[in-house]
């Protein structure tokens, strides 16, 4: 079993949603913290807030993921500061609505700089770090929609597929060359953040009212609380898990991909249905 007290975490999207939920976690067992956000205000109340209830030493820095040289900058502090760091969250993500045809090349750009190339910014900074450490593990965040595809969600699903298969190539090379550094990819289904409501739309939506159905149905389906998500996570590393699933619903859509790779959509439809949706699942985080 790990032994978290004594260690330090680095998490990025720390101020709101999983990632604060995932600060809170560690450092109730009894870890420092360097946490990243573009949200420096909700950074730093998070911060206040450990450190009064836990007596946990942060680091805050305003970082945006799709900026490389502020990736490097924040693991190089954040290992100065910690020399006990070995595990890093790479949870910041954001969400883009809409068809192919409804898109900008540039919203599309936009959102892989942040949800795929910010894990590979930040996988990529600390693992030579991580290399010197006894143990360390590396948190990638996909989705559900890292497993399956629905329609009106193209360029999320293609960030988070990325985000995926990048993440399973790499912990087999670390598995190969024996390092002390594993990798774990999370798929959370419906959690309840602001990553639906924070979502931009395609800015040539045919549709305005599309958007806001989805925020509906996500209301609707969306069970599993952020605070259940970092626990699972946590018992992910734990375990040295190399997929995270995290909800009911992700687990039902993970196993009807599996049983239809190819053709699951109409199977997923229904279920989505069944559950209290419709043909359209809402977008998991």
């Amino acid at each position: 079993m790990i032994r978290f007290a004594g260690t330090a975490v680095a998490v990025t999207g720390a101020a709101s949603g999983i990632g604060r939920a995932l600060a809170s976690e560690f450092a109730a067992r009894g870890c420092d913290l360097a946490l990243a956000d573009v949200d420096e205000s909700g950074l730093r109340t998070l911060a206040d807030e450990l450190a009064r209830i836990h007596g946990a030493e942060v680091l805050t820095r305003r970082m945006d993921v799709s900026d490389r040289a502020q990736v490097e900058d924040f693991a190089r502090e954040s290992a100065t500061r910690f020399p006990q760091l070995c595990i890093l969250i790479n949870n910041a993500g954001v969400a883009l609505h809409g068809q192919f045809d409804e898109l900008d090349l540039t919203q599309i750009e936009w959102l892989m700089g942040i949800n795929f190339w910010g894990v590979v910014y930040g996988t990529h900074a600390f693992l030579p770090l991580f290399q010197r450490q006894r143990w360390a593990h590396i948190v990638n965040v996909s989705s559900i929609f890292g497993i399956i595809a629905p329609p009106g969600n193209c360029a999320y699903v293609a960030s988070k597929f990325a985000v995926r298969g990048f993440s399973e190539s790499v912990r087999h090379e670390l598995v190969m060359n024996s390092s002390p550094v594993r990798i774990s990819v999370v798929h959370p289904g419906g959690v309840k953040t602001n990553i639906a409501r924070s979502s931009r739309a395609g800015a040539h939506l045919r549709d305005a009212s599309s958007q806001s159905e989805t925020l509906a149905r996500f209301d609707q389906l969306a069970r599993t609380t952020p605070i259940e998500a970092a626990r699972r996570i946590i018992r992910g590393i734990e375990r040295n898990e190399p997929r995270i699933l995290i909800g009911r619903d992700a687990r039902l859509m993970d196993l009807i991909q599996r049983l239809r790779p190819a053709r699951y959509w109409a199977m997923m439809a229904r279920a989505v249905g069944r559950l209290g949706g419709s043909a359209r699942p809402a977008k998991p985080r």
